[in-house]
């Protein structure tokens, strides 16, 4: 440790809190821009950094530096970095596993309603108009696309159009009526 670095560490450890001060002045800044290589935010660097110096003045007579003060600051901002870096992975996966679980329990909720959701899309679609009924399953069932359809109807594509928007306007309200959640089951077969 030089001269200058042993005399102000010494003075810290007899309480001499304007040692302190001369010690924050000097590596305050620094320590900041070298935590900011790991921390997202400057906020987040001047708190790691503020952290070191409250945890050096808190323990000053219990901690032993064996190499320089500078070095021993520089170590301790980048251990406080990792920390915090290790717990917000932690957080994070823990996160990420909530996300899951909750993600299973509606998969298995959406399962278990499955049946009645295809139930009321049977009873909705049966409900249509005969030509909106027959444009829609020709799309859905058969898996004819919108110019296929009018084709074979001898109807305009834009009619063909206009009825699928109706069939999905009745259906999508048949199901709010239901207070039931219409997920994407307008897939071949489904009815």
């Amino acid at each position: 440790m030089n001269k200058e670095d042993f005399v102000i560490w010494e003075r810290i450890k007899e309480d001499d809190d304007a040692a302190l001060k001369v010690l924050f002045d000097r590596y305050y800044k620094p320590l900041c821009i070298y935590a900011l290589q790991f921390s997202k935010s400057l906020p987040d660097a001047e708190d790691f950094v503020q952290g070191v110096f409250i945890t050096l003045w808190s323990k000053r007579n219990e901690i032993h530096i064996q190499t320089s003060l500078k070095a021993y600051l520089y170590k301790s901002v980048f251990n406080t970095c990792m920390q915090n870096k290790r717990k917000e992975k932690k957080i994070e996966k823990s996160l990420e596993l909530l996300k899951w679980q909750i993600l299973q329990e509606q998969v298995e909720e959406d399962s278990t309603l499955l049946p009645q959701r295809i139930e009321r899309i049977k009873c909705l679609v049966d409900a249509l108009p005969d030509r909106c009924k027959e444009i829609l399953l020709l799309s859905k069932r058969e898996g004819y696309k919108n110019k296929e359809i009018a084709e074979k109807l001898g109807i305009s594509l834009k009619t063909v159009e206009s009825q699928m928007s109706i069939a999905f306007k009745k259906i999508r309200l048949g199901f709010k009526k239901a207070n039931l959640v219409l997920l994407v089951f307008l897939g071949k077969r489904t009815f």
